[in-house]
């Protein structure tokens, strides 16, 4: 049976510093790193001793540039790692595009020594691409759940804050790096160092890998009403075959009118528009995010012609799927 527990490739006796290497990828993003590093920091300091050591490493081994603009000297080029070293791959902006073909032969190469292998924010596609997520439990920072799905079928996505599959840990951006770093130092050396870093870091609230990774429907649209938040959870399921306002007033017990009254009172929109939106921005999702055709998108999201999914997009973005695309990819660095 899968273990859910922290990897253990990595683990010390104590006597000997756990390293982690931290690879950053062009653009990635500075608070999932900044905090999974900080912990390590903190459980030193706390613990008195060298518990941690790390390294940075990247393509080209001079400096990398954060999507704040933050530069990062780097300690090395992408190199050999040990088999008691645990590697986490810290992603953000534009990952497919600097996901390159060195780093993912790099990847498969020393994941075949059977060390730590994990990732921060969207650095969970580079894993994926290189197929070390293949047949793992995995998560990724929520807005691009729609377009992993898409592509990694051989991989079980979750919408945990984060994840420990094997010797496999994702984690799904933001503070959930820290949940993770937590999660890992209390299995090294005790929930009681692992609560020590948590309150140097004022986290007053671990999270554990059963958290979902994104605010509650009550809490995103602001309103705690039980029937209309069921309807939403609804909706987003199922965005490719569509459920009809009527068969999901009848599953929450209430008459269309009713709902129509509702979602009018609560959001300012029909339950048919605020499910039209939800469609569109998974569908915009997929457009920034995938090579997905246009029309395969389309049908990604429960439209059944590509001239309506145009006509729907362009109403509600003011611009055509084609030329989202178009921009998408002359944003691009070269």
């Amino acid at each position: 049976m899968e273990t859910t527990r922290p990897a253990r490739a990595g683990r010390s006796d104590g006597s000997t510093p756990i390293k982690v290497v931290f690879v950053l990828l062009e653009q990635f993003t500075l608070l999932p790193f900044a905090s999974a590093l900080d912990c390590l920091r903190i459980a030193n300091y706390t613990a008195g001793k060298e518990l941690y050591s790390w390294e940075l490493q990247g393509e080209g081994g001079e400096s990398v540039t954060s999507s704040a603009g933050v530069a990062f000297q780097l300690d090395s080029d992408l190199g050999e790692l040990g088999r008691d070293d645990r590697l986490l791959l810290c992603g953000g902006v534009n990952v497919r595009q600097n996901t390159s073909k060195r780093l993912v032969s790099w990847l498969r190469r020393e994941a075949r020594k059977g060390i730590a292998v994990g990732s921060l924010c969207t650095g969970a596609y580079s894993l994926a691409h290189a197929g070390l997520l293949d047949g793992k439990r995995a998560t990724i920072h929520w807005e691009h759940q729609d377009s992993f799905e898409e592509e990694f079928v051989d991989v079980e996505l979750t919408k945990s804050v984060f994840v420990v599959s094997g010797n496999r840990m994702t984690a799904a951006g933001g503070t959930a790096s820290l949940d993770l770093m937590l999660s890992l130092i209390a299995s090294d050396h005790g929930e009681e160092l692992a609560n020590a870093v948590a309150d140097q870091l004022i986290y007053s609230s671990i999270r554990t890998d059963q958290d979902p990774l994104r605010l509650s429907v009550p809490t995103r649209i602001g309103v705690r009403h039980p029937k209309l938040s069921q309807v939403i959870q609804m909706m987003e399921a199922n965005m490719e075959e569509p459920i009809s306002p009527s068969l999901l007033a009848k599953d929450v017990g209430m008459s269309t009118r009713q709902l129509e009254r509702l979602f009018r009172r609560y959001l300012n929109r029909s339950p048919k528009r605020y499910y039209m939106e939800l469609r569109l921005q998974k569908a915009r999702n997929l457009l920034m995010q995938t090579d997905m055709s246009v029309i395969n998108v389309a049908l990604a999201c429960g439209f059944a012609s590509p001239s309506h999914f145009s006509k729907c997009y362009r109403s509600h973005y003011n611009t055509t799927p084609y030329r989202e695309r178009g921009s998408q990819m002359a944003r691009l660095p070269d």
